[in-house]
């Protein structure tokens, strides 16, 4: 046999343009979509790569159909604009579980009791806007809210490199049944998750992942039907000893942790799992851990049909076409986010995003959580933002903040930037951040109170090791 080769040289070729754009955004997940739908709204020519048959991400294709935490137990919803208008159009058709906008911060005991069976519908006695949605109407409608935008949709189109111009990004090629195309963009806006473009245009970046945090294990969530989901949910309060007894049991046959949560309906639930040891980056993980998940799947729905009431007649509905990954490539921007800024509370004069905290309400011990503009903005790289759990962040702080209604978030606020950026003909890291916190409002976005620039020090906020966060360039 002639040796084992390590590389191969492939011959040089020309790559067919397809399409120029102005905005360019790869990836349809959360960030992707209210990326392309904001950029587009605000009048950019804007374009849509994603690898999929289907919008959404995880939201649709990974089964993770829960939005948590869009509010922090006030009347207040932190989280609302495109995430919100996608909620409500899941409701007019019916496909959409969350509490009404009218109890928000209540603590009356009817309300809590009933919707305290719903996974984060109630925290700390509070209830809390979290919505549960159905997945394939979900990618109908995102279909919709992009093509009503005048979004130009490229599905089963995977991004596969940046192309570069000197230290500009000026487009993708992307590889499709229609062979190897690249589209050039004025802007273009990476939504993979994975960070893939940022760091094939060679974008500095962090690939630290904890692989003890929820951020650094994988999933394959899937779907139980014919459950009878209030008596397993009046099981799991009335009875929690038998419940964790059960689901220790399962994670024992597994390997790893899985929580059966509430679906959109009550005769199914979906099933989330945390399986560590694996780097969403290598393929050869990623199928293991499709592999593993599926035969363990077997045995915890054998566990849950004998041992927790409501699964008796139950059988396996569905798994995630996506598998589920939460943590890889994180930016190196113009602000690193850290978990002491989300300790403290830091609103950013550049605040784009503020992120309400899990398992406490709001209050002056547990600040919301905020995003600046400047961790989507790579420090070297031009013609580049990026949206999503990619953004620049420490491992921690990502693990908390890369949840799906805050991509949205993020998403909103970098196809708006974009779009805003070309029109006033200047690069996004010199957007001034006012105009576009003027124009996220205007969108229905909710942002804190800002503090103002001290003109005499420069300085926007300082963290707790005395090392001044650079002044948003404007």
């Amino acid at each position: 046999m002639p040796p084992s080769r390590k590389t191969i040289v492939e011959p040089s070729r020309k790559t067919t343009v397809c399409r120029e754009t102005e905005v360019l955004v790869v990836g349809g997940g959360p960030a992707g979509v209210a990326a392309a739908i904001a950029a587009a709204r605000n009048g950019a020519n804007t374009t849509l790569v994603e690898r999929y048959n289907h919008l959404g991400g995880m939201a649709t294709g990974g089964l993770v159909i829960l939005i948590p935490h869009m509010s922090a137990g006030t009347r207040v919803q932190e989280v609302a604009g495109i995430c919100q208008e996608m909620v409500d159009r899941l409701d007019a058709v019916g496909a959409a579980r969350h509490p009404s906008r009218e109890l928000l911060g209540s603590t009356n005991s009817a309300a809590v009791n009933e919707l305290k069976h719903y996974h984060d519908f109630v925290v700390g006695g509070r209830v809390r806007m979290s919505a549960i949605v159905d997945p394939e109407i979900l990618k109908c409608v995102l279909n919709e809210m992009v093509v009503e935008a005048g979004v130009n949709l490229y599905l089963h189109s995977w991004g596969a490199a940046a192309l570069v111009d000197g230290k500009r990004v000026i487009g993708a090629i992307f590889e499709s049944k229609s062979g190897r195309q690249a589209i050039l963009g004025d802007l273009t806006i990476d939504a993979t998750g994975d960070g893939d473009m940022l760091a094939s245009a060679g974008a500095e970046f962090d690939g630290v992942v904890d692989r003890n945090a929820r951020s650094g294990m994988l999933a394959v969530v899937f779907r139980v039907g014919d459950v009878d989901y209030r008596k397993y949910s009046d099981f799991r309060h009335s009875k929690p000893e038998e419940f964790r007894a059960a689901m220790a049991e399962i994670q024992s046959a597994s390997g790893f942790r899985m929580l059966p949560i509430a679906a959109h309906r009550d005769d199914q639930v979906w099933v989330n799992n945390w399986v560590p040891g694996y780097d969403c980056l290598k393929v050869e993980d990623l199928t293991a851990a499709e592999i593993q998940v599926r035969k363990a799947m077997r045995a915890a729905h054998k566990i849950l049909k004998t041992k927790v009431p409501g699964f008796e007649r139950s059988f396996i509905l569905d798994t995630a076409s996506q598998i589920g990954t939460r943590g890889s490539r994180r930016l190196a921007g113009d602000y690193v986010v850290t978990a002491e800024d989300l300790k403290r509370g830091v609103v950013y004069p550049d605040t784009i995003a503020a992120i309400p905290r899990f398992q406490e309400n709001v209050s002056a011990a547990s600040p919301n959580r905020c995003i600046p503009y400047r961790a989507l903005l790579p420090r070297a790289a031009e013609g580049l933002l990026v949206a999503g759990r990619c953004f620049s962040s420490d491992a921690a702080a990502n693990d908390v903040l890369n949840l799906i209604p805050f991509c949205m978030q993020m998403g909103e606020a970098a196809g708006t930037a974009a779009a805003l950026s070309l029109k006033g003909h200047v690069a996004p890291r010199f957007l001034p951040h006012d105009a576009l916190q003027k124009q996220l409002r205007a969108q229905g976005v909710w942002l804190p109170e800002i503090p103002r620039l001290d003109k005499a020090s420069g300085s926007l906020t300082t963290r707790p090791d005395g090392i001044a966060a650079e002044p948003h360039r404007s």
